[in-house]
C-alpha cells in the first residue's frame, strides 16, 4: 500500500475508529446522550425545513401553472374560437377576472371561502387577509405558509368564472360582465368552495355532513362555471343569426396554443391540490395526463364517425374534457381509472356538443356546458365510482386503523350518492344563484350588448380597439 494511503487510513481510524472502539467498551456518559439527542433534534428540524422549503416551491410553481391555464391558456383558447371582431373582447374578459378576482379575494373572498364559519360559509375573520401570513395553516397545510395556500387558491377563484365567459362570447357588455362575474364569485363560488374544501364544509371529506369527494374542483370549478354557463346563455338568447349564419374560430392556431397551455397548466391544477411535493402529487399528475389524452382519442373517434373528419377543434376540446373530468378524481384513483374516466368524457361530452345542444337550441357559444358543466357533472359520479383507499384513504380509517373503503369498486357504494348530492347542491346554487344575478344586473345596467354592436363587434363597441389592424 502507498505511504499516502497509509497515512490515510491512519488518520481516518484515529479520528473515528478509536472513539467507536471506546464508546462500544464504555457506557455513554450523560453528556454524550444530550449530544446524539440533539444531533438527532437537529436532523429532524432540517428534515422538515426541506420538506417545507420543497413544498413550498412546488406550490409556488403550481399557482403560477393555474394561472397560466388563464392567462393566456383560456385566453387564447377562447379567443381563437369566435369571430375576429370578437377577439380582443373575448381575451379582455379572461384578463379582468385576473385582476378583478384578485382585488375582491384578498378582501373578502379567501375568507368567505376558507374561514371558520359554517357548513355552508366562511367567516369574516380574514377579511382583508387579517391573520394570513407566512405561518401555516395547519387545517388546510401544514407545511406551507398561509399566503402560499391562499394565492394558489386564489388561482382557482380567478379561472372559475372565466370559464363561463365562453357561454355568452360575442354577446355581453364588459361592463356588465365584469359586475355580474364579481358578484357570482362571491355569492356561488366562495361558498361552493367552503362547502367542499372549507373546515366545517357540508361537503367536505373530513367531517362534512355529506362526504363528497372532490380532489381539486369538479364540482367546486366545473360543475358551478358549466351550469352558470347554460343559464346564462339561455337567458340571453341566441347570438344574432344563430345557428343559421356561420360562425366559425376565426383562428384555430391561437385555440390549438392555448389548449396547449391548458393542458400544461392542468398539472398545477391537480397535482398542485396535493398541497406538497408527495407521492400523492405524483399520482394526480399522472392520471391528469392519462385522462386528457384518452378523452382526446375518444373524442376524436366519435367526431371522425359522426362528421367523416377528424379536426383539431375536436382534438382539443377532447382534451380539455378529459382534464374537466379527472379534475375531482385526479388524486383518488389509479392510473386506468383515469384513462377509462378520460375515454367516458370524451364520448360523452362530444355527444353533449354535438347532439344535446342541437336538439335544445341553445347557444353556448364556445361550450362552456358542453365541457365543463357535462365533464364536471361525469366526473364527480365516476370519482365516487373509481375513487380507492390504496391512492387516497381520504375517508379515514376503521378502529382497527386500517383505511376506509373510498369509492364503489373500493367497497363503498353508498359514496356515489354522497357524489350525487354534492353535484346536485352544486346545479342548484348555480341555477338559482345565477338567475338571480342575471335578472339584478340586467335590471340595472343591461346585460346585452344592441344589436347594431353586436353587428360591428365587441371588439370596436366594448374597447375602442381591433384585434389585427390589416392596413397598418
Amino acid at each position: 500500500m502507498p505511504l499516502c494511503r497509509r497515512i490515510q487510513v491512519l488518520f481516518l481510524f484515529v479520528c473515528f475508529g478509536l472513539p467507536s472502539l471506546a464508546l462500544a467498551q464504555a457506557p455513554a456518559t450523560q453528556a454524550q446522550i444530550d449530544a446524539l439527542q440533539k444531533a438527532v433534534q437537529s436532523a429532524q428540524a432540517a428534515s422538515a425545513q426541506a420538506q417545507s422549503a420543497g413544498d413550498n416551491a412546488w406550490m409556488l410553481v403550481s399557482a403560477a401553472l393555474v394561472l397560466l391555464m388563464t392567462g393566456p391558456g383560456l385566453a387564447l383558447f377562447y379567443g381563437g374560437l369566435v369571430r375576429k371582431k370578437n377577439v380582443l373582447a373575448t381575451m379582455m374578459q379572461s384578463f379582468a377576472m385576473m385582476g378583478l378576482i384578485t382585488i375582491l379575494w384578498a378582501i373578502c373572498g379567501y375568507s368567505l371561502a376558507f374561514g371558520h364559519g359554517n357548513t355552508f360559509i366562511g367567516g369574516f375573520e380574514h377579511l382583508f387577509l387579517h391573520g394570513v401570513g407566512v405561518t401555516p395553516n395547519t387545517d388546510y397545510a401544514a407545511t406551507i405558509p398561509e399566503q402560499t395556500f391562499m394565492v394558489y387558491q386564489l388561482m382557482f377563484a380567478i379561472i372559475t368564472p372565466a370559464l363561463i365567459t365562453g357561454a355568452f362570447a360575442e354577446r355581453m357588455k364588459f361592463s356588465s360582465m365584469a359586475v355580474f362575474l364579481s358578484l357570482w364569485s362571491l355569492i356561488i363560488y366562495s361558498p361552493m368552495a367552503h362547502m367542499v374544501w372549507g373546515v366545517g364544509g357540508f361537503l367536505n371529506v373530513a367531517g362534512g355532513r355529506v362526504p363528497s369527494l372532490d380532489f381539486a374542483g369538479g364540482t367546486v370549478v366545473h360543475i358551478t362555471s358549466g351550469v352558470s354557463a347554460l343559464v346564462t346563455c339561455i337567458y340571453l338568447g341566441r347570438r344574432r343569426g344563430y345557428p343559421s349564419t356561420p360562425m366559425t374560430p376565426h383562428s384555430m392556431v391561437i385555440s390549438f396554443i392555448g389548449a396547449c397551455l391548458l393542458w400544461v397548466g392542468w398539472f398545477g391544477f391537480n397535482a398542485g391540490s396535493a398541497l406538497g411535493a408527495s407521492p400523492l402529487a405524483t399520482s394526480a399528475f399522472v392520471n391528469t395526463h392519462f385522462a386528457a389524452a384518452a378523452a382526446a382519442l375518444s373524442w376524436t373517434i366519435y367526431e371522425w364517425l359522426h362528421s367523416g373528419k377528424p379536426t383539431a377543434l375536436g382534438a382539443i376540446s377532447g382534451a380539455v374534457a378529459g382534464l374537466v373530468a379527472i379534475t375531482p378524481a385526479s388524486g383518488f384513483v389509479e392510473p386506468m381509472s383515469a384513462l377509462a374516466i378520460g375515454f367516458f368524457a370524451g364520448l360523452f361530452c362530444a355527444f353533449m356538443v354535438f347532439k344535446v345542444k342541437s336538439w335544445l337550441g341553445y347557444d353556448d357559444s364556445l361550450d362552456a356546458f358542453g365541457v365543463h358543466g357535462a365533464g364536471g357533472t361525469l366526473g364527480a359520479v365516476l370519482t365516487g365510482i373509481f375513487a380507492t383507499r390504496l391512492i387516497n384513504p381520504a375517508l379515514g380509517k376503521d378502529a382497527s386503523g386500517n383505511p376506509l373503503p373510498t369509492g364503489g369498486f373500493d367497497g363503498h357504494w353508498s359514496q356515489i350518492g354522497n357524489q350525487l348530492a354534492g353535484i346536485g347542491l352544486a346545479w342548484g346554487i348555480s341555477i338559482v344563484g345565477t338567475l338571480v344575478l342575471l335578472v339584478l344586473v340586467d335590471k340595472t345596467m343591461g346585460l346585452r350588448v344592441s344589436a347594431e354592436e353586436e353587428h360591428t363587434g365587441l371588439d370596436l363597441t366594448q374597447h375602442n380597439e381591433e384585434g389585427y389592424d390589416l392596413n397598418s
